[in-house]
């Protein structure tokens, strides 16, 4: 069982870019590639599949932009990443892309062959959605690798049985793995630290090994042998806290401590961290962003002048909640550092409840960091049971998804129980079952604005139903499943291909076409 993580799979990464499963997951899967090369490489041939979303949306979405960005080094928070194309030129790295039937079987599929004047790898890598990767072939070899350990690999001619000896021995791996293949014979080291030098110069000299190259973690949180966490089900979560009364964002402390060796005093202090990065984010929104590439200018500012001079039907808490929620995709849209939560397609949605209701309420960001929280923690079993990957389950799995969590959440601020928060997460995300995914102009805008505005207001009002005592009447998890279910049976074109939706109306295409021809001519 794949035990998700709060600050892996739910709420982050802290990035640039419009999408989380392009921009956060590319550069992710180019840092590892470039950490398979030693940092050396002359040529890059990446294929993606005629059939999969990359193949339309690989350079609107921000894919090449990733890509490059991890390919060169970065993290996915430098503001150089608009430039990575330009970059990637003068750093006089060959990039030849290629679109190809090459029957891949997930959407967002990457295939890498990088070479540099020594040697030559090729990777094949997925985005699940979310900023999350998996290597799943390298060198021709079968592998899953997500970022979650040091991957220490061993390339040898021979003797794999002396050397898997010798390891056991002299380290502490988590996993010691052999990949083969014709032509490949390679020694995988599931770890929590670097090979030491002495041991790789005594594989060198005694086992005599072609080489040994380091896969550094991508994800902040690391996995680990045996992991164990008190529940991974809201069902077992609701037993498990039978006899202790926690409320729900207490019970995600137990479980991310649990599933990352972690105190609850550093999981507050992280999930601090990430509130204040959101509210830095939402405050530069309010004051204007800037950005060509773009389909929406700023429309934060009119929106809080409107509130102020009571140009506005009066909605209380729900009118700060949308103006947070409208700076924060704006900022997100020129580019600035945003939290994807849980994508960053959907990063306005639960934040923007949180921090505008705890504002709207006079709470202090304290309280807001205890509804993130608890918002997370119902992303972990969506994450579990489900996906965050609009390409494989629609919008309905990101801002769906969030508004879920953002239910429990606005329920956690409103002193609600833990069960009145799992019953607004049921209803709300009962409510959005269905959503496509269908971004104009292949931009992360709209109609993802609305739509993160609308998981807010549908979690707002799930909210206030369950602290009130409605019935959500299908049990969470089952309405999980159900998600998940009814998101593979969307068609593919409605699932962030722009092949359906608004992405195919006449005025999408124009719009298109106009900021294609702008980028050409700053070229």
């Amino acid at each position: 069982m794949n035990y998700p993580s709060i600050f892996n799979d739910v709420i982050g990464p802290i990035m640039r870019g419009p999408s989380s499963s392009h921009c956060a997951a590319s550069l992710r899967i180019g840092r590892m590639a470039r950490d398979l090369m030693a940092g050396e490489i002359n040529s890059v041939l990446i294929e993606f599949d005629a059939n999969g979303s990359l193949a339309t949306t690989h350079t609107s979405q921000g894919s090449d932009m990733g890509l490059f960005g991890g390919l060169l080094g970065w993290n996915a928070t430098d503001e150089r990443l608009f430039d990575s194309v330009k970059a990637i030129r003068e750093a006089g790295i060959n990039i030849n892309i290629q679109i190809s039937d090459y029957g891949a079987n997930h959407p967002n599929t990457y295939k890498l062959t990088l070479a540099n004047k020594k040697e030559k790898h090729s990777i094949t890598a997925i985005s699940v959605g979310g900023g999350m990767i998996e290597l799943i072939e390298l060198d021709g070899c079968p592998v899953s690798m997500a970022g979650d350990y040091y991957e220490n690999l061993i390339f040898l001619n021979h003797n794999v049985s002396g050397v898997i000896e010798f390891l056991k021995k002299r380290t502490n791996a988590d996993q010691i793995l052999v990949l083969e293949n014709p032509g490949s014979q390679i020694i995988e080291l599931k770890s929590q630290e670097v090979l030491d030098d002495v041991i790789i110069a005594e594989l060198v000299n005694e086992y005599k090994v072609r080489s040994v190259r380091h896969l550094l973690p991508v994800l902040p949180v690391l996995s680990r042998q045996n992991v164990r966490v008190p529940f991974i089900t809201c069902e077992e979560m609701l037993k498990y806290n039978e006899d202790k009364g926690l409320a729900l964002w207490e019970l995600a402390l137990h479980y991310e401590s649990s599933r990352g060796n972690l105190s609850h005093e550093q999981v507050i202090k992280e999930m601090q961290h990430i509130v204040d990065i959101l509210n830095h984010s939402i405050q530069q929104g309010l004051k204007g962003t800037k950005y060509e590439d773009r389909i929406l200018g700023v429309q934060s500012a009119r929106f809080l002048e409107s509130m102020k001079s009571n140009q506005l039907l009066q909605c209380g808490i729900l009118n700060q909640i949308i103006l947070y929620i409208t700076s924060m995709m704006e900022v997100k849209s020129s580019m600035g550092v945003i939290v994807a939560s849980p994508t960053a397609g959907s990063c306005g949605g639960l934040p923007g409840a949180c921090i505008g209701a705890a504002s709207a309420m006079g709470l202090p960001l304290e309280e807001a960091t205890k509804a993130m929280l608890a918002g997370g923690l119902i992303g972990v079993f969506i994450a579990a049971h489900a996906t965050f990957s609009a390409e494989v389950g629609g919008c309905q799995a990101e801002c769906g998804a969030g508004s879920g969590m953002a239910a429990a959440a606005l329920v956690t601020l409103g002193n609600g129980t833990t069960q009145q928060a799992v019953d607004a997460s049921s209803i709300a995300l009962q409510n959005i079952l269905g959503m496509i995914c269908d971004p104009v102009a292949n931009r992360v805008e709209v109609p993802c604005l609305g739509k993160n505005v609308m998981a807010a207001s549908n979690a707002l009002t799930c909210a206030n139903m369950a602290l009130a005592g409605y019935d959500p009447v299908i049990p969470l998890d089952e309405v999980i499943e159900t998600m998940d279910r009814v998101g593979k049976s969307i068609p593919a074109e409605l699932r962030c291909t722009a092949l359906g939706g608004l992405s195919i109306t006449k005025t999408s295409r124009a719009i298109e076409q106009r900021l294609q021809e702008n980028l050409l001519k700053e070229q």
